[in-house]
């Protein structure tokens, strides 16, 4: 190989192309197709994603027409012109031609992709972009573009024709990318739709696209490239030997064997690096597509076997399709980091029956099904898209309602798996640590605990063979623990006294059959352990497996120290009269309804008033939020929990948030209960936080049409809810892992106070041109301030303010210097009363080390009215508030290793808030650098090329 000889024909390649159209046509056409895919056909602004997936999603197709472009003159034009024959007489080997003019092309397309960095370089600036992915993407397009140039190399060899070589090229090209396409894999099995994929040129494409360099990727382009470039010579050799008739039949067959033989190795490598997994680059921020030394240290510490099944059907929805091979590379480096204890299996219950009844009956798993629509027809497919975790005789199932998150717009929709580490190795832990047999469950309960059935004879049709199953799995949990679990079966409909009882002690009532409640029917189950009963709420299709999950879960919550428990300390008023007497009795009137629903899958959450003066000491982290006017003994219960190591989680701003039919209150929060908080050292300041980087929240909009008012709901953007994003994050605070962005609601600032012993860090802050409200006016006043609705006085100032700090140490007690609570206000004990109250009432006067505090400047970060709207707009920017209590809590009780491999791949990273004239602006000024910097590129290759001496091709045989 000549470097010399390579380096001469590629500079008359290139010069070539600028002397002619060439370069212009294909940078000018690249560049104006690109912009115009990323921003209008692929609506970059309404996706509203940190991304630049739209820059890189039509580059494996584009590609294929304008390499052909390129191509389609290098080798036909030579020939047409006759100066062929030249080349292949001058002293120069075939081999240092063909590299020279791929050099060319490669550099022309390298070109191109260096005039896009502007578009990334943009989005880096509306929001947080994890550079990995775009790293990636570039490489991969350098890769397949190189492919499709060999590919055009090789054609353009074959022909004098430059219509001819332009459509083969396409086409060949064409049909590679499509082969592992989504449109042909679709109609084949996912085991099939694999190797097409691992064909393809756009699905491996995609496996870089995504951030990771894999060696089976870099060695599929690598080969193909190779073998055409080496075909391409065989074609310029065959013709070299076209002018020896006499020794060219004895040398043509060895160079065809040669290129056969290169063929072959092509599929063998391919074949050999298929199942090899651990060569690969993670080029992702949070090492998305990656295994922790969290994981490693689970892993390592298995005491027996670990079972991970995958049940995927192999006929399932096309945008799940490409998952499947995902899911098994990430899975089996758990078999591979497990060292023997993990075992790896995929099975399609669908090819075998007795698979799908089995894991229908013993673990729940059901088959979804997925609408699918084709060119022709619509049709319906049940399939899997499941992972099972066993461990010895716990289990965790994984649907793809855990694994996958969906991204919608009015233009695509987005597939992608959320944080598949965090969720597998979160089941892990549960079915390892977390989790115990049920046998050893009751075992530590130490006591019989008895299961009771409330059935009436007549049930409707679908509650018919209910019974039956519930003593099948009543019996068969009786024998797996010894008998320490008993059933029986009550009829209420015959015993009025039964019926009765149970519902005033636990509110079951007779539910109707039918519509008009002529017939009634009872179905209810209770669990009785001593002195505790809990009713077993029924839940999903009632099979086998749900009722003995309901069971087992029962039994976990009422056995001691079994699940973390959650105190939940909030005001609650009196429940509203009750409007059906044959319904069930109104709750109390609360909030963080939808905060305890989200929790309770993973602890036990209890309310707590703390109105005897103590918080129960089995409560492993007290949440406060909304508590209303607490008294003294609430804030001294509050207090010495906290004294006593406990951790504290407080949701509290200045203001509590009161909707109803007119609009939304502001009400001031109990000062009493703010200057404790100040006491442990957090100040939350008399003011509404107003962020202009902010999230939009539906208000009601007068509009006068002539004489007529009229009144519509529409999104605003609303300073109240401030959109902190990662530059307002503590760098590398456990509380805040996998979160992108936040939304702090009606957030008020919060200060830290200096206090003996205790060490502060501030967690979230606004940014940096938020200004401070003391005015409770929380509605838009478009009048006065147009159609931003909103404006801050002229004399405010602007900055950062605090929301969220954390607090450790040992905290000084808010009743160090008074008398305690637990004797009334202005009691003094005297006598007898003073013996017990240093028996009884000695308050703690400093906390120990362990103590804990969070205070988060928003009583509504996680309130039902937050949870509603979040369900109303698909989450968005409210999607990190529920990971942020759950990583609150985790810190608090001191499990922070699942928060270390917690990464941002579990949440699209959002732009940031912008007016519709700033994103116009944006767009047009990429239009405006790109087509300049296209500009200057050609005019400096005319120029260069212009003054350049000519170019002579010389080299050695």
């Amino acid at each position: 190989m000549n470097l010399a000889s390579i380096k001469t024909t590629a500079r008359k390649e290139l010069r070539s192309y600028f002397l002619s159209p060439v370069a212009l046509i294909f940078l000018g056409v690249f560049l104006v197709a690109t912009l115009f895919i990323f921003f209008t056909a692929s609506k970059f602004f309404v996706r509203n994603l940190a991304d630049v997936r739209p820059l890189f999603s039509w580059l494996p197709l584009l590609l294929i027409f304008l390499v052909a472009a390129v191509t389609m003159r290098q080798w036909s034009e030579e020939q047409k012109m006759g100066t062929l024959e030249v080349l292949l007489t001058l002293p120069l080997k075939t081999r240092d031609l063909v590299l020279g003019k791929f050099v060319a092309g490669l550099g022309l397309i390298g070109v191109a992709l260096a005039l896009t960095l502007p578009l990334p370089i943009t989005v880096s600036l509306l929001g947080d972009l994890d550079w990995g992915p775009v790293i990636g993407g570039y490489v991969a397009a350098l890769l397949v573009a190189s492919t499709y140039l060999a590919i055009g190399l090789c054609v353009s060899a074959r022909t004098d024709n430059q219509i001819v070589a332009l459509l083969v090229t396409a086409i060949v090209g064409s049909l590679l990318y499509f082969i592992g396409s989504e449109s042909i894999v679709g109609l084949f099995g996912h085991q099939t739709g694999e190797i097409l994929r691992s064909i393809g040129t756009g699905s491996r494409f995609e496996s870089i696209e995504r951030g990771v360099l894999d060696l089976r990727d870099l060695a599929y382009y690598g080969s193909l490239t190779a073998f055409f470039l080496a075909l391409n010579v065989h074609f310029l050799e065959l013709k070299r030997l076209e002018s020896q008739p006499k020794d060219g039949e004895s040398r043509r067959r060895p160079m065809t064997l040669a290129v056969a033989l290169a063929a072959l190795n092509v599929v063998a490598l391919n074949l050999w690096l298929a199942p090899v997994t651990k060569v690969r680059a993670d080029l992702t921020a949070d090492g998305e597509y990656s295994v922790s030394q969290v994981t490693e240290d689970i892993l390592t510490e298995l005491a027996e076997p670990l079972t991970i099944t995958g049940y995927f059907s192999q006929k399932t929805h096309p945008l799940l399709s490409p998952l499947i091979p995902r899911i098994r590379d990430f899975l089996t480096e758990y078999e591979v980091r497990g060292g023997g204890n993990v075992r790896l299996n995929f099975v399609d219950p669908n090819a075998d029956p007795q698979v799908e009844e089995e894991i229908n009956d013993q673990y729940g798993i059901k088959s979804v099904p997925f609408r699918i629509s084709g060119r022709n027809e619509e049709s319906v497919v049940n399939s899997y898209f499941h992972v099972l975790i066993r461990y010895g005789d716990e289990y965790e199932v994984l649907s793809f309602d855990d694994l996958i998150e969906i991204h919608a717009d009015d233009n695509e929709v987005v597939v992608r798996l959320r944080n598949m580490e965090y969720d597998v190795t979160r089941s892990i832990k549960k079915v390892t640590q977390g989790f115990q047999s049920i046998e050893a469950v009751m075992a530590r309960a130490g006591q019989t605990a008895k299961l009771t059935a409330y059935v009436s004879g007549d049930l409707p049709k679908e509650f018919e063979e209910v019974p039956a199953r519930l003593k099948k799995v009543a019996e068969a949990l009786a024998e797996k623990t010894g008998g320490r679990l008993t059933f029986e079966q009550i009829d209420p409909a015959g015993d009025a006294n039964v019926a009765r009882e149970i519902q005033q002690k636990y509110g079951f009532r007779p539910m109707a059959v039918d519509l008009f409640g002529e017939k009634n029917f009872y179905l209810y189950v209770l669990l009785t352990m001593g002195e505790k009963a809990e009713p077993v709420f029924l839940q999903g299709e009632l099979s086998d497996s749900d009722l003995r999950t309901d069971i087992e879960a029962a039994i976990q919550r009422m056995t001691p120290g079994f699940l973390k428990t959650i105190g939940l300390l909030t005001k609650q008023d009196s429940p509203p009269a009750q409007q059906n007497p044959y319904g069930p009795p109104p709750a109390p009137v609360r909030d963080f309804r939808g905060l305890e629903g989200l929790l309770s899958s993973e602890f036990q959450v209890r309310l707590v008033d703390g109105e005897d003066g103590a918080i129960p000491g089995d409560i492993d982290v007290l949440l406060v939020g909304k508590p209303g006017e607490l008294t003294d003994k609430q804030k001294f219960a509050v207090d010495q929990y906290l004294m006593r190591g406990g951790a504290v989680i407080a949701m509290t701003g200045a203001f509590e948030i009161k909707p109803d039919r007119f609009g939304i209150n502001a009400n001031k929060t109990q000062l009493a209960w703010l200057d404790q908080l100040e006491a442990y050292g957090a100040r939350v300041e008399q003011s509404f936080v107003m962020d202009p980087q902010n999230t939009s929240f539906p208000v009601p909009v007068r509009e006068q049409r002539g004489p007529f008012a009229f009144e519509r709901i529409e999104l605003v953007p609303y300073p109240f809810f401030a959109d902190v994003r990662r530059d307002g994050f503590a760098e590398g605070h456990p509380t805040l892992a996998g979160l992108t962005s936040l939304a702090v609601t009606w957030g008020s600032p919060v200060n830290l106070v200096e206090r003996e012993g205790v060490q502060g860090e501030v967690l979230l802050k606004s940014s940096e041109d938020t200004w401070l409200q003391a005015s409770t006016q929380l509605q838009p006043d478009f009048q006065k301030y147009g159609k931003a609705g909103f404006g801050k006085d002229p004399e405010a100032k602007t900055g950062r303010q605090n929301l969220a700090v954390a607090l450790t140490g040992t905290f000084p007690s808010f009743f160090a210097n008074k008398p305690s609570p637990l004797f009334g206000e202005d009691a003094k004990p005297e006598g007898d009363l003073a013996e017990k109250a240093d028996r009884t009432g000695r308050t703690l006067k400093q906390s120990t080390p362990e103590a804990r505090l969070v205070v988060v400047g928003s009583s509504e970060l996680m309130a039902d009215i937050i949870n509603q709207l979040a369900r109303q707009v698909g989450g968005g920017a409210y999607r990190g508030n529920p990971l942020f209590i759950r990583n609150l809590i985790d810190w608090s009780l001191a499990d922070t290793d699942l928060l270390q491999i917690r990464s941002a791949g579990a949440f699209a990273r959002t732009l940031r808030p912008m007016q519709p004239e700033t994103r116009t602006r944006y767009e047009i000024a990429n239009y405006v650098i790109v087509l300049l910097a296209l500009a200057a590129v050609v005019f400096l290759g005319l120029t260069r090329r212009r003054l350049a001496k000519p170019i002579q091709l010389v080299g050695e045989a």
